[in-house]
């Protein structure tokens, strides 16, 4: 019965430990698109609406928004935020994407198309929590490189 309460203490320990360290993610919740705030890149598409909650142990991001000739877009992507690769759906540019948190109130990401790195890009949420910038460099069209800076309030 020792044996039993001992290790049972134990793996709580762990468990409450892994949960310090694994941060909150700090994008959690609805964010809308600040149009006026933002920059868009030639031949970018615009994300609306971007919502971040929990599934289950992972993350989920789903963003309503329209593809640079103005069509609606819906992409999901549910993963960690552990910089590994995880399915991205809606998306025609990408079908992989990598989300990893960089501290308090940044995250990396990368998307990624049959493999190759197609964009990359930062999430800053301010201090306050009530507006987050994303900057992502992506290929377009053309086959040119283009930077967008998208300013997003929290709803």
């Amino acid at each position: 019965m020792k044996t039993k309460t001992i290790g049972l203490a134990l793996l709580l320990s762990v468990a409450g430990g892994a949960m310090c360290f694994a941060g909150p993610n700090p994008t959690e919740g609805t964010w809308k698109l600040n149009e006026s705030k933002s920059k868009f890149g030639d031949g970018m598409g615009k994300g609306l609406t971007v919502v971040w909650k929990k599934a289950g142990d992972d993350d989920k991001c789903i963003v309503h928004g329209v593809d640079a000739d103005g069509k609606k877009t819906h992409t999901v992507w549910t993963g960690k935020l552990d910089g590994k690769d995880y399915p991205i759906t809606g998306d025609a540019t990408s079908d992989m994407r990598s989300f990893k948190l960089n501290g308090k109130d940044t995250i990396d990401m990368v998307s990624k198309k049959d493999g190759k790195i197609v964009g990359e890009g930062t999430i800053v949420v301010a201090a306050d929590g009530k507006t987050r910038v994303v900057t992502n460099t992506m290929t377009n069209a053309k086959g040119e490189k283009v930077t967008s800076t998208q300013v997003y309030d929290k709803e």
